[in-house]
């Protein structure tokens, strides 16, 4: 009985271990893919920094990666940058990736 509860421990922790690295992932995502958005903004330094933040906030909107894609697809409407839906959600897919390789060497 007691190796029973031993692997349902372990299946535990190895959960709550695998969330934290996704939750972690993400949020390192947010960031790299808000100082892009920065960059094609025009912005710079410190305010490239609060803009990264700004999009890291965005996500705790709603479940799910919507409203970042959304946030970034209305500012750069809004300031006339040209970046197609595919283009943001293919930089979005390839930071994540980029931002998992990240967090997995610390």
């Amino acid at each position: 009985m007691s190796s029973m509860k031993e692997r349902e421990e372990a299946f535990e922790r190895m959960f709550v271990r695998d969330e934290e690295l996704k939750f972690k992932a993400v949020s390192r995502r947010n960031r790299l893919l808000g100082l892009w958005a920065a960059e094609k903004l025009g912005k710079s330094g410190v305010a490239a920094e609060e803009y990264a933040k700004e999009v890291i906030r965005a996500d705790l909107k709603e479940p799910g990666h919507e409203d970042v894609f959304q946030k970034i697809r209305k500012d750069f409407d809004a300031a006339n940058v040209d970046a197609s839906d595919e283009t943001i959600r293919n930089r979005m897919v390839e930071l994540l990736a980029e931002a998992v390789e990240q967090v997995k060497s610390e």
